[in-house]
């Protein structure tokens, strides 16, 4: 399995510290700043795992999720959710629609590496 992981967020700051954070914790980091970049990255590169910011403008990450898990050479690849949303109902949300597993932004570093590495076994 690939140790690469794919940060898909509209806002490049926070794919920036995202991406600083992993790399210094030995992670290869690609990004892509909205769904149509992401499908493109997707077909050309390995993935192990994705951050999937929830929400974006064109496809959210609502929409993505599902698109990516109903098509067979991407329906096994952990997607993470990362989101703002951290109101009640919001994580149940994210896994209803075939998240793997749900952060929330501030992000908890220490969470989201335990969550990449168990994924990335």
């Amino acid at each position: 399995m690939s140790k690469t992981v794919l940060i898909i967020d509209d806002d490049s700051r926070n794919i920036f510290a995202l991406s600083a954070v992993l790399k210094a914790k030995g992670f290869v980091t690609l990004s892509a700043s909205d769904m149509t970049e992401a499908f493109g990255l997707l077909q050309s590169t390995e993935v192990g795992v994705i951050l999937m910011d929830m929400m974006m403008p064109g496809m959210d990450g609502y929409e993505a999720i599902p698109r990516l898990k109903n098509e067979s050479r991407y329906k096994d690849i952990p997607v993470i959710a990362v989101t703002a949303q951290a109101m009640s109902g919001d994580r149940e949300k994210c896994l209803a629609a075939g998240a793997s597993d749900y952060v929330s932004k501030p992000v908890d570093v220490d969470k989201l590496v335990g969550l990449l590495n168990d994924y990335l076994k």
